[in-house]
């Protein structure tokens, strides 16, 4: 089980963190929504939680809680400049559908 992060990703997560002034890494999961069933979430975290899957890539720790897994294992979190837009991109070999507007997917 693994879940990764790009160079850009690191980079990013890293400086935001140092920014803020404190937590320890990001949260990345999913949540039942959509028009595909399956959205991402991802937030910056201060405190593990007990049933917190914990990952380390490029000196940057992803928690990912143990429900989620399943859907995100083997996942790549990008951080991508497109034009005037900036955002997380979630590289993800399970996701087998997106929807229309890209705000959900389907394993």
């Amino acid at each position: 089980m693994s879940i990764s992060l790009t160079e850009a990703a690191a980079r990013h997560v890293s400086r935001y963190l140092t920014r803020r002034g404190h937590g320890i890494g990001v949260r990345l999961g999913v949540k039942t929504t959509g028009c595909s069933g399956l959205a991402y979430k991802l937030e910056y975290v201060d405190e593990l939680a007990p049933e917190d899957v914990v990952f380390e890539d490029r000196g940057v720790k992803v928690m990912v809680d143990p429900k989620s897994l399943a859907y995100i294992d083997g996942t790549q979190l990008d951080f991508v400049r497109e034009g005037l837009n900036e955002g997380f991109k979630f590289l993800n070999p399970n996701e087998r559908d997106r929807c229309g507007c890209g705000e959900s997917f389907r394993i």
